[in-house]
């Protein structure tokens, strides 16, 4: 399969002796597909003499004002006629010859299946654009971060055999007497909708930079790491847990599980409301604290950097694609490390005052009462566990209470979870680890069909004009982790949206024609406009479905566990 990709190769700056003073150029070529037109892609090369040879040319410091003035004002003109030059010698095979007089790629990818920029040369940033989902830039060699400017920089010292530059800069000033030439300049929104305008346009831009190593005597490090950087945005749709998984969470997994905890995540539009909400997974994924890129001014410094996440797919990832092919199983096991430790406290505080109780019934109740209380609890824990992932406002269950009655007659043991954003984490993923049966509406809250082991029955309530959302967003991906998935499509008598409608309006007839008006129209119409009264008996054959398997389920597996 044919990739493109946006892989400028920037050759670290270096500095040749020459007599007379010369300059050369040579053209880029940029292999971005449909950007070809943008500044970055146009550029030129300048070589000059080490600033120490300024004295073998000239004798007084006017005259070297004067040559950097001429310096400057002869790249300008270089400029004009490059791009002239491309445009008298634009064809394919004068370009490739300009271009093949540079150098080797440094971001050429040997293996179709290893990601673009998966490797590269030192002194190099390598952009991967190549996904609709998201843009992706590795930074190697001395990186370091100014938050006052929204920048990464990368310092560059390499040079070709030849002795100049692969491409040529795109910009030179001076600083404190120094010349600095800035050989690329990419800008990058570290957030995993790309396609999304409206969302994206709310990211915090970034602007990664490469410049000549003497530039970095302006630029001193604060603090060192010896481990890689992850840059990522916790902006966007955070705040709603299936964007916070999806978006975010899973896409860090993907792009840092290789690094093996080794890595430093710099997030930009930092909350702390997200670091203590998801503390628990970030650090079984890093050893290091989290860096608040706008909060801290400190200058960090590293030796890779890597800016953007990789995302695959809706709440699921390709193994093919992966370091060990790892899976979404693998990521489920993070997070099953990730909570045990605080269900194992939630469990032992259960326990002690279960134990209080207990002390106290003996001290008021017959011994033989105390021993039937025991013998109903057991014979409670052998039935299938069934979890009801209840909603309120739109889309919610109005004969709810009803469902869970019959649900306990068919021989469930329910628990009903109501989960807000106040609601600790671990307790959701304690309740559904340990469930046979998950039951629930089309919505955020069924992003916790991750927190299922593989196997489980996950039976999702699919509300009118939901049917393409419901399966692509969690039904498919439940069905990639290995759970039994059961999809509960209501008719349009279940619909609230059944008593505002005729029952000849295309609302309840063919709620696609509506959807295809836009998303106001299903937002405003199907999410956030209707709710479920379920038949009942038309839902208790998945109920049942779901308790006959459980029950053949736990039979095969409850020798294994003894």
């Amino acid at each position: 399969m044919a990739r493109h990709q946006r892989c400028h190769q920037w050759k670290k700056f270096g500095l040749v002796q020459v007599k007379p003073l010369k300059h050369h150029t040579v053209p880029f070529k940029d292999e971005e597909h449909g950007g070809g037109g943008d500044e970055e892609s146009r550029a030129f090369l300048l070589v000059v003499p080490p600033s120490s040879s300024y004295g073998y040319y000239y004798n007084n410091n006017n005259n070297r004002t004067k040559l950097k003035l001429l310096t400057l004002l002869f790249l300008s003109f270089l400029s004009c006629s490059f791009i002239l030059a491309l445009h008298l010698f634009g064809s394919t095979s004068a370009f490739s010859l300009f271009y093949s007089f540079g150098g080797v790629n440094d971001c050429s990818v040997s293996d179709a299946n290893a990601p673009l920029c998966g490797s590269i040369s030192n002194g190099t940033i390598c952009c991967d654009r190549s996904s609709h989902r998201s843009d992706i830039c590795v930074m190697k060699g001395d990186v370091r971060t100014s938050s006052a400017s929204s920048s990464v920089f990368l310092y560059s010292s390499k040079t070709t055999t030849h002795g100049f530059f692969n491409y040529v800069s795109s910009m030179v000033e001076e600083v404190n007497g120094e010349i600095e030439v800035e050989l690329q300049h990419e800008k990058i929104k570290p957030y995993t909708r790309k396609w999304e305008t409206s969302v994206m346009n709310t990211i915090d831009e970034l602007d990664l930079v490469s410049k000549t190593e003497n530039a970095a005597i302006n630029h001193h490090c604060d603090v060192n790491h010896d481990v890689p950087a992850v840059f990522f945005s916790t902006g966007g749709y955070t705040g709603n847990v299936y964007h916070e998984f999806n978006d975010g969470i899973l896409p860090l997994y993907i792009t840092s599980q290789h690094l093996n905890k080794k890595v430093v995540f710099v997030i930009l539009e930092y909350h702390d409301w997200w670091i203590l909400k998801y503390g628990n997974i970030l650090s079984h994924l890093s050893d290091y604290p989290v860096i608040d890129f706008s909060g801290d001014k400190r200058t960090h410094c590293f030796a890779e950097a890597i800016v953007g996440l990789r995302i695959h797919d809706e709440l699921t990832m390709d193994s093919s694609l992966m370091l060990g092919n790892k899976s979404i199983v693998d990521f489920r096991n993070v997070l099953d490390r990730a909570y045990w430790p605080r269900i194992n406290g939630l469990i032992q505080d259960e326990e002690r005052e279960a134990k209080e109780r207990q002390r106290e019934k003996l001290s008021l109740s017959p011994s033989s009462e105390i021993v039937e209380e025991v013998q109903e609890e057991d014979q409670l824990i052998n039935k299938p566990k069934l979890v009801v992932i209840s909603r309120n406002g739109s889309r919610a269950i109005t004969n709810e209470d009803l469902m869970v009655k019959m649900a306990e007659k068919i021989g469930f043991r329910i628990q009903v979870v109501r989960p807000d954003k106040t609601t600790e984490l671990a307790k959701i993923y304690r309740a559904l680890n340990s469930s046979d049966v998950l039951v629930g509406v089309h919505g955020a809250a069924m992003t916790h069909f991750l927190f299922m082991k593989p196997g489980s029955v996950f039976i999702q309530v699919i509300p009118l004009g939901t049917d393409w959302a419901a399966e692509t967003y969690y039904g498919e991906p439940s069905r990639k982790l290995g759970l039994n998935y059961i999809s509960y499509p209501i008719l349009p008598r279940e619909s609230s949206l059944y008593d505002k409608y005729d029952t000849s309006d295309p609302v309840l007839r063919d709620p696609e024609s509506v959807n295809s008006k836009g998303w106001q129209y299903t937002k405003s119409i199907y999410l956030d406009g209707q709710n479920v009264r379920l038949n009942l008996r038309r839902f208790r054959k998945r109920l049942v479905r779901a308790y006959n398997y459980s029950i053949n389920r736990n039979r095969h597996l409850r020798p294994q566990s003894q």
